[in-house]
């Protein structure tokens, strides 16, 4: 069995995107970490719920709590960055905190965002650059893990609807496909419900009606043609 990092900038960014295949990956006896930068104070919902930054992120941060609960992952932390500040942080800064939580977690994959960030929004592009960043030095410099970065996407067809626009990846940069059952769509449902406050956006981005969509991850500097049907699959090293 292998452990698996998922780092993201925002809560809710695991159940919007891969929450079916984290549930699929703890089935299959996994160990499945969460790591979020920041607790998402800076949301314009917060104005509707007149809270601050700060109170808003310890909503969200609670949210997330019962996400942890729901999902049942190995184990989840959440930073305090700047929520839609991570471009205004030292690249640096941000490096060490991720480099520091890859060496106590030693995970053999880590998943993050593809070099789109999906929505564009910047502390997703933010994001996967440091990640990749991480892993390249410590590839460079011979430490044994992680063995594989791995980068969530959309695949060329997926269908989106809503206020949001999307971005996808080629069908060639596609390494790994996940199939989604009935089951897993549902844990990915009830994770999605967990953010209470967030409900709107949810019903907007029509990302409930997604669940069973297939899951699509590209490696970094791996290629698979076809596509594999399970990150660990084949890992280096």
């Amino acid at each position: 069995m292998a452990r698996i990092l998922y780092i993201f900038p925002h809560p809710d960014d695991e159940s919007f995107g891969p929450a079916p295949g984290i549930a699929q990956q703890l089935g299959q006896g996994h160990d499945v970490f969460l790591f979020t930068l920041t607790k998402g104070g800076a949301t314009k919902v917060r104005h509707k719920l007149n809270l601050s930054v700060e109170e808003m992120g310890e909503v969200r941060h609670k949210e997330m709590l019962d996400v942890e609960q729901t999902l049942g992952l190995t184990g989840m932390t959440v930073l305090d960055l700047p929520d839609s500040g991570l471009k205004d942080m030292c690249p640096m800064d941000i490096e060490a905190v991720v480099r520091e939580h890859i060496e106590l977690l030693k995970p053999d994959v880590i998943v993050t965002y593809a070099v789109h960030g999906i929505s564009g929004f910047f502390d997703h592009l933010v994001s996967h650059a440091v990640v990749k960043r991480v892993f390249c030095e410590m590839k460079r410099e011979g430490v044994a893990y992680p063995r594989r970065l791995a980068l969530f996407t959309l695949g060329p067809d997926s269908k989106t609807e809503g206020h949001f626009t999307l971005k996808s990846s080629a069908a060639e940069d596609i390494d790994c496909v996940l199939s989604v059952t009935d089951r897993q769509a549902e844990a990915g449902r009830k994770a999605l419900a967990c953010y209470k406050t967030y409900q709107d956006t949810i019903e907007k981005t029509g990302v409930a009606k997604r669940v069973h969509d297939n899951i699509h991850f590209e490696f970094f500097d791996e290629d698979f043609t076809p596509p594999v049907s399970d990150i660990t699959a084949k890992l280096p090293g």
